[in-house]
């Protein structure tokens, strides 16, 4: 079916967005292709209609859960075979997706980049009628990216097991020229290969920079009547404050981040996107994936680390392609935060061995001892005992963690899974002590597919089909690992630490300049460029972030704040002083701190909203009303 009439029949779409067709013929043709599209750009139908044009099974390489959920059900719904493998599915249900895939034609299947390394995938890949490779978020595969992810790096190795004729895609939203030469390079792309990259341009997307030096206010201005919003920040703590804050005044808010339960994050993310609430807080956890239409405005209430992380998050407002804001608030602290940032995140050499030699002795494992055994990990518990600075720990872990020697395994897992890494034929041969036996024959008659995948157990069913305790099965599965008879992976409420090697001296570790030096001078270049975009008030801000992706352009946008110049002050110099009269009688008159929230009610009937907000934010200017925590107190 021509490509035309399947873009109308399953979406209802008479004529491709730019650059989509384009890329759509080059797979078509064969080529490797790199499409690199912005965000709202329609990278989904570049590979869902070739895909259904090429027929077979096309295998899409995702590490975005939420995206491939999403993504699976509106093919479903529109008719269109589609599966999606992820973590939160039982062996059973991987083993008859893989199986329905073959049997029944499937068209898609979305999977993780770790998946495509196991026992089961491979032996199921040998029957799949692989006509598309695609990789989706293509820029975690490359160090230069901003967002790199180790299992990524090997998933050109599936080439090699599928036919040399498929050819494979890769997408991105936002990418510098040196990340997309990267990409290609380990994707093996062959000669011939075709890249795309469409404009960054966003005509309906206005891009401010606001310098302030209270940034709670000016939140609160920019939200008022806002229909639909995301803002960013950078911590967890930040996210339910900013959240509190903002529906005390009056504006519903919601917050969400990496530390909530999945099903919090999954109602939370459903409730603002039916529009039950019109604001949602969030670090950068949020955002990959959804595609809600109306975001009028996404504000960044501090600087991301990178023009990269920045653009992609900013174009999640106005996807219907209506006028929309990407609002990023300053002040005079911010660049001394980000560049401190840097030193952060890059601890010395030294202290990295020594946080290593400080693990090894919290858990009091010898010298040779404790490969691939997973230890749950509380970081406050960890640096409390040992007086160690927190962020520099965490830093600290994810060198360690970039140099092979540990993985740093931060969120929790609230499933055990279990492996069998020793052949059939082994496990006859090592000895076991009767406990050991008990268990491991338990799990051979009870849990079918341990020898080629992970699957997910019960350490309450081993309690009960041999009548151990739940220590004493916990212990025979970590030395059934320790004889790498298996592999055990126990559910935890709290973060992890793998050590991935044998614990050696510190003295012997060695953290190699790609993990150290060369990742430092990316991330400074990119801090640079963010600290040039927020700082350049006489070129206009489109233009200031065009250079830095290698998009040229000479006409100033002619919408940024630098643009059009900043708004003067609405109410006049009478009607101010009344209102800073109002304030600060009413706060003479409490015995102690109130939140911002009773200040505006008490008011209300006399000053609207807005004009109290920037009063008590130029009495703070001017110190005389303290705010703290966002409650505020006159100054005497």
């Amino acid at each position: 079916m021509p490509i035309n009439e399947i873009l109308k029949q399953y979406w209802g779409y008479d004529s491709f967005r730019p650059l989509q067709e384009e890329i759509i013929r080059s797979v078509l043709e064969g080529h490797d292709t790199l499409g690199m599209l912005p965000t709202g750009g329609g990278k989904s139908l570049t590979f869902q209609v070739p895909a259904l044009a090429l027929g077979g099974l096309c295998i899409v390489v995702t590490p975005l859960i939420a995206l491939m959920k999403d993504q699976k059900d509106h093919l479903v719904e529109r008719g269109i075979k589609a599966a999606a493998i992820h973590i939160g599915m039982s062996h059973d249900d991987i083993v008859a997706t893989y199986d329905r895939v073959i049997a029944e034609d499937y068209r898609f299947l979305y999977i993780s980049p770790e998946r495509l390394e196991t026992q089961l995938f491979l032996a199921k890949l040998r029957f799949m009628d692989v006509r598309l490779l695609v990789v989706d978020e293509a820029h975690c595969i490359s160090q230069w990216g901003y967002d790199f992810r180790p299992p990524y790096r090997r998933i050109a190795a599936i080439r090699d097991r599928i036919p040399a004729s498929v050819p494979c895609m890769a997408l991105t939203a936002t990418a510098t020229e040196a990340t997309m030469r990267d990409i290609q390079e380990k994707l093996h792309f062959r000669p011939g290969a075709q890249v795309f990259k469409a404009s960054f341009m966003r005509p309906n997307l206005c891009y401010r920079v606001s310098h302030v030096e209270d940034k709670c206010f000016a939140l609160i201005s920019l939200l008022r009547e806002v229909e639909c919003a995301i803002v960013y920040v950078r911590s967890r703590q930040q996210t339910r404050e900013y959240a509190q804050m903002l529906t005390q005044m009056g504006i519903p808010a919601n917050f969400y981040h990496a530390g909530l339960s999945p099903s919090d994050k999954q109602s939370r993310q459903d409730a603002w996107m039916k529009g039950e609430f019109p604001v949602i807080v969030a670090t950068n956890a949020f955002g990959m994936g959804i595609d809600k239409p109306n975001v009028r405005m996404v504000v960044h209430v501090d600087l991301p680390p990178s023009p990269e992380e920045y653009y992609q998050e900013a174009g999640r407002a106005g996807r219907d392609g209506l006028a929309s804001t990407a609002c990023l608030l300053a002040n005079t602290n911010d660049v001394r935060r980000l560049r401190k940032h840097l030193d952060m995140e890059f601890p010395e050499r030294d202290f990295c061995r020594m946080v290593y030699q400080k693990l090894s002795s919290y858990w009091q494992i010898a010298i040779g001892a404790a490969e691939q055994c997973l230890f749950e990990f509380q970081l406050e518990r960890f640096c409390a005992v040992f007086h160690l600075p927190f962020s520099d720990v965490h830093y600290a872990l994810k060198i360690l963690d970039q140099a092979g020697y540990i993985s740093y395994i931060e969120e929790p897992d609230r499933h055990s899974r279990v492996m069998m890494t020793a052949s059939r034929a082994a496990l006859y041969r090592i000895p076991l002590n009767p406990e050991e036996n008990l268990v491991l024959r338990a799990l051979l008659r009870h849990y079918t597919g341990l020898f080629a995948d992970y699957v997910f157990i019960r350490e309450t069913d081993l309690m009960f089909w041999t009548r151990l305790t739940r220590k004493q099965v916990y212990d025979i599965l970590v030395r059934l690992t320790r004889k790498k008879m298996l592999h055990y992976v126990p559910a935890r409420e709290v973060p992890a630490i793998v050590f991935r090697t044998p614990r050696i001296d510190e003295a012997e570790i060695r953290i190699p300049r790609s993990v150290y030096e060369d990742r430092r001078e990316r991330l400074a270049a990119r801090i640079d460029a963010m600290i040039r975009y927020v700082e350049a008030d006489d070129t206009c801000r489109l233009i200031t972030l065009l250079d830095y992706f290698g998009e040229h352009i000479s006409q100033p946008c002619g919408n940024c704040d630098v643009c059009t110049g900043r708004a003067p002050e609405s109410a006049s110099d009478a009607t101010d002083n009344a209102v800073r009269n109002d304030i600060a009688s009413f706060l003479s008159r409490q015995t102690g701190p109130v939140p911002l929230a009773t200040l505006v009610s008490a008011l209300a009937a006399r000053w609207p909203p807005d004009d109290i907000t920037r009063i008590v934010r130029q009495m703070t200017d001017k110190g005389e009303i303290r705010l703290h925590d966002f409650q505020l107190q006159l100054n005497e």
